[in-house]
């Protein structure tokens, strides 16, 4: 697949959270809604620099964070912020009309995720999601979590095709570098974390939503 022009997948790969699913924002509203509850100096750029997998130098920032400036019960507070927010996940616009689309052209597609396969049935689950999907790599199928490119790597032996002849479709930063270094082409589909300069250099296009990907492949 050529980085311009109309691309030829033989297999797609998506992300889960904050791509296929609003999680992500759900989630960062629940930092929010906490912080506003217990007074607490939340960073939540922290937070988003998780998005999607950690790097170790992200981790020990948030783990220093958490350690050193949010109150005992602010978790507590958190999971009861986060139970009200996810009752409200639904598919991101375009997931559905995508996941048709690439069915009619008999792409396989399966989910590469940072998640846990517990997550993805309880959040895919009840919208239908996950029965669209050849395979579902999440968490423990792989050595490394995103920005490593294993998860992608064993989506691509479990499509049976070639890294590069899958399309990735990601969110995050760390998803990018993932699938990028995967060796797949990607597209993203900005969420909670806005495109960069660098997320356009690597990826083949940048979109607004997951219909305007039915126009590229």
């Amino acid at each position: 697949m050529g980085r311009t022009g109309v691309l030829r997948p033989r297999a797609a790969v998506f992300d889960m959270d904050g791509l296929l699913l609003n999680t992500e924002s759900l989630r960062m509203a629940a930092l929010a809604d906490s912080a506003r509850e217990t007074g607490a100096p939340v960073k939540t750029e922290l937070f988003a620099a998780l998005i999607g997998g950690a790097t170790p130098e992200a981790r020990k920032a948030l783990d220093a964070h958490v350690r050193d400036d949010l109150p005992a019960d602010f978790w507590t507070v958190y999971r009861r912020w986060a139970d009200r927010r996810m009752a409200d996940v639904r598919p991101m616009p375009g997931a559905v009309e995508l996941l048709d689309y690439l069915k009619s052209r008999d792409i396989p597609c399966a989910i590469a995720t940072s998640a846990t396969h517990g997550s993805v049935e309880k959040f895919c689950g009840p919208h239908g999601l996950a029965d669209r999907f050849k395979t579902i790599v999440a968490r423990g199928d792989y050595a490394q979590s995103k920005p490593a490119p294993d998860a992608y790597l064993v989506a691509a032996e479990r499509l049976g095709f070639a890294p590069a002849d899958c399309l990735a479709l990601e969110d995050s930063y760390n998803g990018v570098r993932a699938a990028v270094a995967a060796g797949m082409a990607t597209v993203m589909a900005p969420d909670v974390l806005p495109a960069t300069d660098e997320m356009r250099a690597l990826c083949v296009a940048v979109v607004g939503d997951l219909r305007a990907v039915i126009d590229i492949v």
